[in-house]
């Protein structure tokens, strides 16, 4: 007895000495490694934030832009400057009425935008603001100084940008405000003519303006609370701050020089004696560049408990599992075969995952294995069983639904349009008719090629109902070579370029829209063209559909499917022009 007690004791203390040296090791290096993964994962989070907050405000920003350049082939606007007399008051307070409108169509949609004017040394038009002569501003002298260029100026104080100290104890909601400016030289193209305003007429200058707000919302609803930020120009004036006082001041320091060379990144530091991680990223609109900087402890502070009293607990689970397991080796090493009856006995009950832990290497060794074996292979084969009988029973419920949905569904449709001929809406029923045969076109399980007179027949109803949903907003017309209807297409080859047109090319139309789709055959190969009269796109619009994420998801799809069908010399191209429409142009084999 005495025996034994002393090799348990021995057991015991061999164990724990080889396990408490490895496991204080390893809880310290756990310690350690996770406080710098949730600190790298904290600082990648606050920067891909201020990324995408410079991409949120760079959208905004970027249709302004966008817009302001419309502005210079406006043919409306050319009128009302050319023909302006700024010695008539009437004639002025129609032409502001008129610009009014026009630039009200560009910008009035823009939430963030506060205020849209053309300034001149005569008159400004647009909204009203107590401004007193704008064009002897430092904005008008620097939009003037782009020649044409738009002028993004960073927050200034209203009443010292305008001189207008009666204003200085007032509670202005319009006192920070940041401008875009644009010197506007109105031309537009009279048939095959460009038409340019006489030279002795004084060109306006566009100015939009911008609340503080849409900065500082963007940033202090983005970041923890002990985050502080700061937007800032090139030449160090801060367009916006968690710190008030900043605004509209030029603040410049050391770090901050590092910061406008890398123009993006992030980079841990000491400011104010404290550990900070520091985010920056510059926007492409603006050229302002976003600095966040956030406390290291901040960022990890909830996290430091958890990791380590995860640590602790951990350490003693491990701790008190190898003392029991020290203290009963020796019983375990002396009973396999009372192991194997109750192994045996679980395995009866109906208990398969019953496994024996083989510790020896002699004859009980070789029979547990043999025990384990068995138990394994029974085991796989019941569950293998049960699994089949299962997927059998999910595939006659599923293939049940897929009898019951369409019918269901189709029968609904039947209703409602028996119902509206009743009532005689004629106009309805032939919707509900369009719709289910729609419906009744992409419910097919076949998802192959169709024949080309089946695609033409669901694109003339989706064309009917959205033509109703968007009250004749646009028309459509065919041109297709006969030939191509011997051919089979792609299901929905069409539709998604010509929703995009729709949504998305006469949103800024109330009507005249277009749209047309060729068909032809050249050389040996399928051209398919669907050509719209809509706003266009940017040429870097173009090029995040066809090869970036993007939203146009359908589009995205439509590119894929053609390409794993027909190979990689066949997809689609898009030109587009701002303001002139757009063309998709897809190109299939003659042959499948």
């Amino acid at each position: 007895m005495w025996g034994i007690k002393t090799f348990r004791s021995r057991i015991l203390a061999s164990y724990i000495f080889l396990i408490a040296i490895p496991l204080i090791v390893l809880g310290a290096l756990y310690y350690r490694t996770s406080l710098q993964v949730v600190t790298e994962q904290a600082q990648r989070n606050v920067y891909e934030i201020v990324k995408k907050n410079n991409a949120l405000m760079d959208t905004k920003l970027g249709i302004i832009e966008q817009n302001s350049m419309a502005l210079f082939v406006d043919k409306d606007l050319f009128r009302i400057f050319s023909n302006l007399n700024p010695t008539n008051e009437a004639d002025l307070f129609e032409a502001d009425r008129q610009v009014s409108s026009v630039l009200r169509k560009y910008f009035s949609l823009n939430e963030d935008v506060y205020a849209y004017q053309l300034w001149t040394s005569y008159f400004t038009f647009g909204q009203m603001l107590p401004q007193g002569d704008p064009t002897q501003s430092d904005i008008y002298r620097k939009a003037q100084q782009a020649g044409g260029k738009i002028v993004w100026y960073p927050t200034y104080d209203f009443v010292d940008m305008f001189n207008q100290p009666y204003l200085q104890d007032g509670k202005l909601e319009f006192r920070h405000l940041f401008s875009a400016t644009r010197y506007l030289d109105f031309s537009y193209l009279d048939n095959t003519t460009l038409e340019k305003m006489d030279a002795d007429v004084e060109r306006p200058v566009l100015a939009i303006s911008f609340k503080l707000d849409a900065l500082k919302s963007l940033y202090e609803k983005s970041f923890p609370e002990s985050s502080r930020y700061l937007v800032m120009n090139a030449d160090y004036q801060v367009v916006a701050s968690s710190d008030p006082d900043r605004i509209t001041q030029s603040f410049r320091e050391q770090w901050l020089e590092r910061l406008q060379r890398e123009n993006s990144g992030t980079l841990r530091m000491k400011l104010d004696g404290e550990r900070v991680i520091v985010c920056f990223d510059r926007s492409a609109v603006t050229g302002w560049i976003s600095v966040v900087w956030t406390p290291e402890s901040a960022l990890v502070s909830n996290l430091v408990p958890v990791i380590r009293t995860s640590t602790m607990l951990m350490a003693v689970i491990m701790g008190i599992l190898a003392l029991v397991f020290a203290y009963f080796i020796a019983d375990r090493i002396t009973k396999p075969i009372k192991k194997m009856l109750g192994a045996m006995r679980s395995v009866g009950e109906g208990d398969f995952q019953t496994q024996i832990t083989v510790r020896t290497n002699d004859e009980f060794s070789i029979l547990l294995q043999r025990f384990n074996r068995m138990n394994e292979q029974i085991r796989l084969l019941v569950t293998e069983n049960y699994e089949i009988k299962l997927k059998e029973q999910e595939a006659e419920i599923q293939a049940l639904s897929m009898q019951m949905n369409p019918h269901f569904l189709y029968n609904t449709l039947n209703v409602m349009n028996w119902t509206a001929i009743e009532n005689q809406q004629q106009e309805l029923s032939k919707m509900l008719v369009c719709l289910s045969n729609m419906l009744h076109y992409t419910s097919r399980k076949d998802w192959g090629a169709v024949h080309l007179s089946e695609e033409m027949e669901w694109m003339n109803n989706y064309f009917y109902i959205m033509g109703v949903r968007f009250e004749d907003r646009f028309t459509s017309g065919y041109e297709i070579d006969p030939r191509l209807y011997e051919y089979k297409v792609p299901r929905l080859l069409f539709q998604p370029f010509v929703e995009n047109a729709i949504l998305h090319g006469f949103d800024q139309m109330e009507a005249g829209g277009m749209i047309s789709i060729r068909g032809w055959i050249e050389e040996g190969i399928r051209y398919y063209e669907i050509a719209d009269n809509g706003r266009g796109m940017s040429e870097d619009t173009v090029h995040a559909i066809l090869y970036r994420e993007s939203a146009s998801i359908g589009i995205k799809n439509m590119i894929a499917r053609i390409q794993l069908t027909y190979g990689g010399d066949y997809g689609i191209s898009i030109r587009s022009v701002p303001g002139a429409g757009t063309r998709v142009r897809i190109k299939l084999p003659l042959e499948p």
